[in-house]
This record gives structure tokens, sequence and C-alpha cells, in this order.
């Protein structure tokens, strides 16, 4: 079941466009708090990672973080939607950086 506080967080995942990135943090400032790990386990338990793209998470620094279905996939995604990555970093990051209004 998903909980409130996670569909709260896939609304926000909704928003991002393909070829853009945003942060634990920018989805839990949005939310109106500091809950960064909640956001990370909210992404972990995504019960549709294709409609809800929780691959575009990061890092407040760029790297990519974790992925339910692990990091090659998540970087696999993200460059097929344009992102650049190297050694596990997004590159040209504050670019990319989706922040919501």
């Amino acid at each position: 079941m998903v909980t409130h506080f996670q569909q709260a967080c896939y609304d926000l995942l909704k928003q991002i466009p393909a070829g853009k990135v945003t942060t634990y943090a920018e989805i839990a400032h949005a939310l109106g708090g500091k809950a960064y790990r909640a956001v990370g386990t909210a992404m972990n338990k995504n019960p549709n990672p294709v409609i809800v793209p929780c691959h575009r998470v990061v890092n407040s620094d760029g790297r990519l973080g974790q992925y339910a279905f692990g990091c090659e996939r998540k970087q696999h995604l993200l460059e097929s939607e344009g992102v650049r990555v190297v050694d596990g970093k997004v590159q040209d990051f504050e670019q990319l950086r989706f922040r919501f209004n």
C-alpha cells in the first residue's frame, strides 16, 4: 500500500521531464520538510518505476545515488534520455537540475 507521503513524492516525480534530474532534497523541500531519507525510501518502494521516473532522482552533488534496479540500470535510463553520466555523476548537473516551484 502506498502512503500519502509516498504518493506526494510520486506526484512530484511525474513533473520532471525526460533529460532532467532532481534531488532527494528538492523533493523533500517541495513537500515542506527535510525528510530526504524518507524520499529515498519512497523511491525504493515505487510501484510504477516506468510511469513514475524515480531514476531521475540523484544526490545533491549530482552523484547517481541508489536505485532499486541497480546503478547501472539507472545510468542507462538517464543516458537514454540524454543525460551524460561520467564516473557515477551527472554532467552539467546544475543545468539539468529540475526545481519545483
